[in-house]
């Protein structure tokens, strides 16, 4: 990966992606600590069609990306244990339709293995929601740990892609 660095004023948008909540958070690249500009989720219908879903995800991700100049759209890669390969399918769907949005709006998108964004995040690869949750609270001095945790990993995946391509950062 090219490690090319990003300009102060450059917005990324970190999405953690699932079929019932996907997570996201725009974060900008500042001159001082990185600003949070934004931070959600997408919920969709519980009991909807997959159809129903995908495109709830599509929708709400897309309408991220039109409020935003983005410099880029990084999320997580996919990732399933191999007792659990429907889930994987399931995620895929979500990612898919992500990096459709991205795509579409001419973002580039980038992705990261889970282990990595932790790494990064909190020195430990296989930290726990929680830590991630407390880490992204006091690196955005934040007066709680953002919720639902998919908010707080869709952060850390942005942060992910900034510590990666900023070789000011640590990496």
């Amino acid at each position: 990966m090219s490690r090319e660095s990003l300009p102060i004023g450059s917005l990324v948008l970190g999405v953690d992606p699932g079929l019932n909540i996907t997570g996201y958070g725009v974060v900008e690249v500042t001159a001082g600590a990185p600003k949070l500009c934004e931070a959600g989720v997408v919920r969709t219908k519980s009991g909807a069609s997959l159809h129903a879903r995908v495109r709830e995800v599509y929708d709400g991700i897309s309408e991220v990306i039109a409020a935003h100049r983005l410099t880029a759209l990084a999320l997580e890669k996919l990732y399933t244990h191999y007792k659990r390969p429907t889930t994987a399918i399931l995620m895929g769907h979500a990612r898919g339709v992500i990096c459709l949005a991205g795509e579409q709006a001419g973002v580039p998108v980038f992705d990261y293995a889970a282990t990595r964004v932790k790494k990064l995040a909190t020195g430990s690869g296989h930290a726990p929601k929680e830590q991630i949750q407390i880490a992204m609270q006091r690196e955005f001095r934040l007066p709680a740990p953002p919720e639902p945790a998919d908010v707080a990993d869709a952060l850390a995946i942005a942060l992910c892609h900034l510590y990666m391509m900023n070789s000011a950062l640590p990496t």
